[in-house]
């Protein structure tokens, strides 16, 4: 099981070298580097300086603020300096932030994204061979690189490309294209994937490789885990709030939940969403247990679903070293 854990969005660029060496000590494969307040590129570079057996996957690139051509070159570049272990992961973002934010078109993302890899992945093609570039897909086009624009071969396989998404269409995409899937963290509960993710994904063709994004409440002992209770029922009640993201209390039988949270965000009423996600609720939402109880609860919800895990690093670094023996116990157990 491939354990995996995300670089805090906001972590300024002084600090990524010290979380990624903490990240890689506690015994995780991979970290994931997001692209909300940082460009992916740049911090995935000092991710990869400042460790030695990390894969540094970005999850996710918003494809559509900028070119295929410009996303191989930093791609193909972190690949060679990592020594191959970079991955690329890839997403649409939603209509209003491509356009709004970063005044660039939406048409239909499913079919551009489509686009998108096929033309990363000609492109890789011609870095590698050295020939022609002769790409023509349904939203890009590409048939110029000058010798003088190529950077030419490397000593490493072209970097895997990953994908995410929550609907149906996305995850079939993924199933078509794609290396590996990142779940989405409101469609990562054990019923969810197995009911709606997985079947949309091998209607694409395949089972591509499935990294898990399951919210869990978990610490050194029951009194850590309670007081780790609220937070994750704040930040669940926003996310629910969103009806893309409302799959999982649907399939739970919690539509109401859902609906409920999405009328009182649309009024404006922030402060009182977390009210809705009664403890019923949570219990059915997330697993919730010590450090020493998780290893066998996860491989009871997960073992066949997935191929990787994303956990937070403690909160508190003095849960470190319980925090290790646990990703060791969950491997051991393999």
């Amino acid at each position: 099981m491939e354990l995996v854990t995300s670089l805090p969005a906001d972590t300024p660029l002084r600090q990524v070298a010290e979380r990624v060496r903490r990240i890689e000590e506690l015994g995780f494969d991979t970290v994931h580097v997001s692209e909300t307040v940082r460009d992916p590129f740049g911090v995935a570079a000092l991710a990869v300086e400042h460790s030695s057996t990390l894969t540094v996957r970005t999850s996710m690139v918003v494809a559509f603020a900028r070119s295929p051509m410009l996303t191989a070159l930093a791609a193909w570049d972190l690949a060679d300096f990592s020594g191959g272990r970079f991955q690329l992961g890839l997403a649409t973002q939603v209509r209003g932030n491509i356009v709004g934010r970063y005044s660039m078109p939406w048409t239909d993302p499913v079919a551009q994204l489509r686009d998108y890899v096929g033309a990363v992945r000609a492109i890789f093609e011609v870095f590698r061979s050295g020939d022609a570039l002769d790409y023509a897909g349904t939203h890009y086009t590409f048939n110029r690189l000058q010798p003088y624009f190529n950077p030419g071969p490397i000593d490493v396989p072209a970097p895997e490309i990953w994908t995410g998404g929550v609907n149906t269409r996305m995850c079939a995409l993924a199933g078509e294209v794609a290396d590996g899937f990142v779940a989405h963290p409101t469609s990562s509960h054990p019923k969810v994937l197995a009911e709606r993710i997985i079947p949309a994904l091998e209607s694409g063709g395949r089972k591509p490789r499935i990294v898990a994004v399951p919210k869990v409440i978990t610490g050194r002992g029951a009194t850590a885990v309670a007081a780790a209770r609220e937070p994750v029922r704040k930040e669940l009640a926003f996310l629910y709030s969103t009806p893309a993201y409302r799959v999982a209390l649907d399939v739970l039988g919690f539509s109401e939940v859902g609906e409920k949270l999405t009328s009182m965000a649309r009024s404006g009423d922030w402060a009182d969403l977390a009210a809705v996600l009664t403890d019923d609720v949570l219990d059915d939402l997330v697993l919730q247990c010590t450090y020493a109880e998780l290893p066998a609860l996860l491989r009871a919800k997960y073992g066949d679903l997935c191929d990787g895990l994303a956990l937070a690093v403690p909160a508190d670094p003095a849960d470190d070293e319980d925090f290790r023996r646990m990703c060791l116990e969950l491997r051991s157990s393999e």
